[in-house]
């Protein structure tokens, strides 16, 4: 059977065949613990870890010292999050997010109002920006944390996170930041901005499900948390577990390539996006476009302006038409939804919601993620199947209304 066109890569990547091959020696023959102090396997595990952990630095631009490995990007929002919160509870009960962050930080942020705290959910422009002002403006003197994101996993929104963090600083509170869906294609790079601590995760990146990573600075400010997991005592005792050799390999794999890659790559999908952005638009009237407007490029693929939207994002909505309907007719490309189905309904995104777009825009918004492996010739197979769906069902409902 033929595979749908995957254009879903803000949900997962697939891994690139570099990063499976440094991964498979220790599958097999360096299948060691990286705890094991006292033969080679463990010797070859450490010298493996020590490794994968320099590359994931160098492409934050930390210290190794400063990564923390975790199972991925919810345990590290979560480790963030309620380590920094347990530990400064008697300094101030006060916590700062956004309503359009991913579930990971917004429920914990929840679980922490159960538990006495107070948080501020602030509310984004249209464009899904956050104003560095609202910042400034919610802190209180009891604000130990604020927990933004540096692009987001929806609309593809680029957060200002310098100005943010530069207003953390001035009032002595904590900032961190959910940054996986913009690590490595957007540059990033914590020696000159002022976020005390970001969770990545390697799936992102063309790199193993699994294994994620946490950065927590150790330099004005030394950022001190309270761990979740508890045992042998692995990453200073941050995260007890024995470490996922082989995921710290393919992460940190997956990161140097991204690091000497982002460049181009972000220039090609900005053409690649503008292409398939044409080829909707030119077949469905009214195509509306959520989340910040999309950029005028020049000839090499450089925005004419600031980029605010993430160079492999394209959330757009049918007008007029069902979208469960639309994701029916169109089995050959593989996307996501504007929506979150439950068991009872379907519910528009809590982030579309949030921006101020109608439910019934919402229900037939899509999401295209595209990544590494997206090519020219599926970017118009995927518009042409799409634009032939809508047609169809646009004429449904046309007859239908007659």
């Amino acid at each position: 059977m033929k595979r749908p066109i995957y254009l879903d890569y803000h949900a997962t990547t697939p891994v690139d065949p570099r990063v499976l091959e440094a991964m498979l020696p220790f599958f097999g023959s360096a299948f060691g613990n990286a705890a094991s102090r006292n033969h080679l396997y463990g010797w070859e595990a450490e010298a493996a870890v020590d490794e994968g952990r320099a590359k994931v630095a160098s492409l934050l631009g930390a210290d190794p010292q400063e990564i923390v490995f975790t199972s991925g990007a919810t345990e590290s929002d979560n480790l963030a999050i309620f380590g920094v919160a347990r530990l400064l509870r008697q300094k101030g009960d006060h916590l700062v997010t956004a309503t359009t962050e991913h579930k990971a930080v917004l429920d914990s942020c929840r679980e922490l109002e159960r538990e006495g705290f107070c948080v501020t959910y602030l509310a984004p422009a249209p464009d899904g920006s956050i104003d560095p002002e609202q910042v400034r403006e919610a802190l209180t003197e009891e604000t130990i944390l604020v927990s933004l994101m540096l692009a987001n996993n929806e609309i593809g929104t680029i957060h200002d996170l310098s100005a943010i963090g530069e207003i953390c600083r001035e009032r002595g509170v904590l900032f961190h930041s959910d940054a996986v869906q913009g690590i490595g294609k957007i540059p990033f790079d914590v020696a000159t901005m002022p976020v005390d601590l970001v969770s990545a995760t390697a799936h992102k990146l063309c790199g193993p499900k699994g294994v994620g990573a946490l950065y927590v600075r150790s330099r004005r400010p030394h950022v001190r948390l309270q761990p979740l997991l508890y045992g042998g005592g692995q990453e200073k005792g941050l995260r007890s577990g024995t470490l996922n050799v082989p995921g710290i390999v393919g992460f940190g794999r997956a990161c140097e390539i991204a690091g000497q890659e982002r460049e181009d790559e972000a220039r090609r999908l900005r053409k690649l996006r503008q292409r398939l952005f044409r080829g909707l638009s030119g077949a469905v009237e009214g195509l509306v476009v959520n989340g910040p407007a999309l950029p005028k490029l020049d000839d090499r693929g450089e925005p004419l302006g600031p980029e605010t939207r993430l160079p492999g994002n394209l959330n757009v909505s049918f007008p007029g038409v069902d979208g469960e309907a639309l994701f029916a007719g169109m089995r050959g490309v593989a996307v996501s939804s504007g929506a979150a189905c439950t068991s009872a309904a379907v519910e528009p995104s809590h982030v579309l919601k949030a921006i101020g777009v109608p439910d019934e825009l919402a229900l037939s918004a899509m999401r295209f993620g595209l990544g590494r492996f997206t090519t020219e010739a599926e970017i118009d197979s995927a518009a042409a199947e799409v634009a032939s769906a809508y047609s169809r069902i646009s004429d449904t409902a046309a007859r239908g209304a007659v």
